[in-house]
């Protein structure tokens, strides 16, 4: 008796299993997108105005990056997350232990504008250094 319930139940979990894998859609695609043409200004005087850094009372001044990304896929990019080091003129990481600056909503096949939106405290001198900028997302929606 007890074999036969131990049978019963391997039998169900591999139904189980194989129903899940037919019925559940095929992933989406990682797709990576380059990121060129960086550069940045500042955010109008309405977006800066009583800024502070996280978690502080320190002022903090508004940037808007901009560039081009570049979607080589083929196919629309959802959820791109945009990772980068920015760093002050005195080459200070500007986020200490933090790459992931933003995220594009949506990066069309070929060559797109972006812009993402950051607050860098106002102690920190500029200009600004961009480097290894990157970004990535799925061929599909992706829950978030």
């Amino acid at each position: 008796m007890r074999i036969q319930g131990w049978f019963t139940t391997i039998t169900v979990a591999c139904l189980f299993w194989l129903i899940s894998w037919v019925v559940t859609p095929a992933a989406f695609a990682f797709v990576q997108v380059e990121l060129s043409d960086l550069s940045y200004h500042e955010c109008s005087s309405k977006f800066s105005e009583g800024l502070v850094t996280p978690g502080s009372i320190q002022a903090a001044d508004c940037y808007i990056i901009t560039g081009k990304a570049i979607n080589k896929s083929g196919k629309p990019v959802i959820n791109a997350d945009i990772f980068g080091r920015i760093y002050d003129a005195n080459h200070n990481p500007v986020f200490q232990n933090r790459t992931r600056l933003g995220a594009i909503d949506e990066v069309p096949p070929g060559v797109s504008d972006f812009e993402v939106r950051i607050t860098v405290s106002a102690n920190q001198p500029t200009p600004l250094q961009l480097e290894q900028f990157k970004a990535s997302g799925f061929t599909g929606k992706v829950r978030r």
